[in-house]
């Protein structure tokens, strides 16, 4: 008979038997928290080969993306605040419990947000956390829908609304869509536009992909798709796309590992006492490591890493190591300060991150500080899509509106970006070329 047919249980058995597993799951979460907490402090998945913690639940332990994260997460402040393991294998607080209180608790207020939050939902803890944490005032941020009319070289025609992003839709297979959010009111500030993207797999030879463009992003896009209109099929996004990142990937390749078609001679040696790496040794290793974090596992797990990464001596540079193509290797930040650790010892390497953290501490408690109300309007310009240097250089004209509402802050300080037109080229620029937009500040 199969484990898992309960068609001959009796009604109070099958509660009763129900009741035994879920207590025993929660046991068994508390007790996975506790193992994770401690691989992770002990940083275990380095040795195995993975940059992250998380990259290890997903590889080795085989958790789903979701579920690594919210684990993760509620270990580490399970570790901080032990009560937290009892309470979880007791049944008093949930994991998605922990996660909404762990950016709250701190010495002083742990023992009586644990205990508020006992056996209570997401809504009520929520509640909870609101009233203890108030949040600071939210911007109204309506975007319209769309009327249902064609799109206009594969966009959708928008309003000109100043608060407005764009949702754009490409299938890599060459369909286009564009459309608006729906609308809201009262909706927190948006993410920024990479924590919204999603890439979903179409079929083998196409991706679907969607994300959140800016004004000015999506100004440039028309642009670009008026420009190439007589090579590239009207409205086609993604053909677009592609050949932005043509353009792009190079520069990109030429300022990581100095790629070029046409490599210069190898100039007169640098100072051997110098921790320069030459742009012709960077371009050997970064081919013959093919991108990727070299680091592998006694089990033989190559480290899949293929961001952060650094060059990294084989032998220490503060033991002689060269810069040569023997002498570099890739290794993304976790595995060079395994190494690190290895060779001058763990503590040491503690020691020195401890004064590294300390340095950077000094520098920004010297540094001037912008007042709150100022500080407050620096996310909603970055989500429009503004560089950071531009949204802090707009916030501090709120500087003397201390009693003003966030909105009229906001707006004062989109005021100091020039309208978005059009001008006409001077002939120096290009005769007969087609006018372009004139691109605010967040370009």
């Amino acid at each position: 008979m199969s484990t898992y047919a309960l068609a001959n249980l009796s009604d109070s058995a099958l509660l009763r038997d129900l009741a035994t597993l879920v207590a025993r799951d929660r046991t068994t979460t508390a007790q996975l928290l506790a193992h994770l907490a401690e691989v992770d402090a002990r940083g275990l998945y380095r040795p195995a080969a993975y940059p992250s913690m998380f990259a290890y639940c997903v590889g080795e332990l085989r958790m789903s993306e979701d579920a690594a994260g919210k684990r993760i997460h509620a270990a580490r402040a399970a570790r901080r605040f032990p009560a937290i393991f009892a309470a979880v294998a007791e049944g008093r607080l949930h994991l998605t419990a922990v996660g909404l209180l762990a950016p709250h608790l701190t010495e002083h207020n742990a023992a009586e947000l644990l205990a508020g939050a006992t056996h209570k939902t997401k809504a009520e803890i929520e509640g909870m956390l609101a009233e203890r944490f108030p949040r600071s005032e939210m911007l109204a941020w309506v975007t319209a829908i769309p009327a249902a009319h064609p799109a206009q070289n594969g966009i959708v025609a928008t309003s000109q609304h100043a608060l407005e992003h764009v949702g754009v839709t490409v299938a890599g297979s060459g369909e286009v869509e564009a459309q608006h959010a729906h609308e809201h009111v009262g909706a927190q500030a948006p993410a920024p536009a990479g924590e919204r993207a999603t890439v979903t797999p179409l079929s083998p030879q196409s991706f679907g992909v969607q994300f959140t463009l800016s004004r000015s992003g999506h100004e440039k896009l028309r642009y670009a798709q008026r420009l190439l209109g007589h090579q590239i099929q009207a409205g086609d996004i993604a053909a677009v796309v592609e050949r932005a990142l043509d353009a792009l990937i190079p520069q990109l390749e030429k300022t990581k590992f100095a790629a070029t078609d046409r490599p210069r001679r190898p100039g007169p040696r640098t100072n051997p006492d110098s921790r320069h790496i030459p742009t012709e040794v960077k371009r050997a290793v970064w081919a013959r490591d093919r991108g990727q974090c070299t680091f592998v596992s006694e089990a033989g797990h190559r480290c899949e890493a293929r961001t952060d990464l650094q060059f990294d001596h084989v032998d220490a540079y503060a033991r002689g190591g060269g810069a040569t193509v023997s002498g570099i290797r890739l290794r993304c930040r976790a595995h060079n300060q395994l190494d690190a650790e290895r060779t001058f010892g763990a503590e040491f390497m503690r020691h020195k991150r401890i004064a590294a953290a300390e340095a950077r501490a000094s520098r920004s408690r010297e540094a001037p500080t912008e007042p709150p109300h100022v500080l407050e309007v620096v996310p909603w310009l970055r989500a429009l899509g503004f560089r950071a240097d531009e949204a802090k250089h707009a916030a501090a004209l709120c500087e003397a509106m201390p009693d003003a509402s966030l909105e009229a802050r906001v707006r004062r300080a989109l005021s100091s970006f020039k309208p978005r037109g059009t001008r006409v080229l001077r002939p120096a620029d290009g005769a007969g070329k087609e006018p372009t937009n004139a691109l605010s500040a967040s370009g």
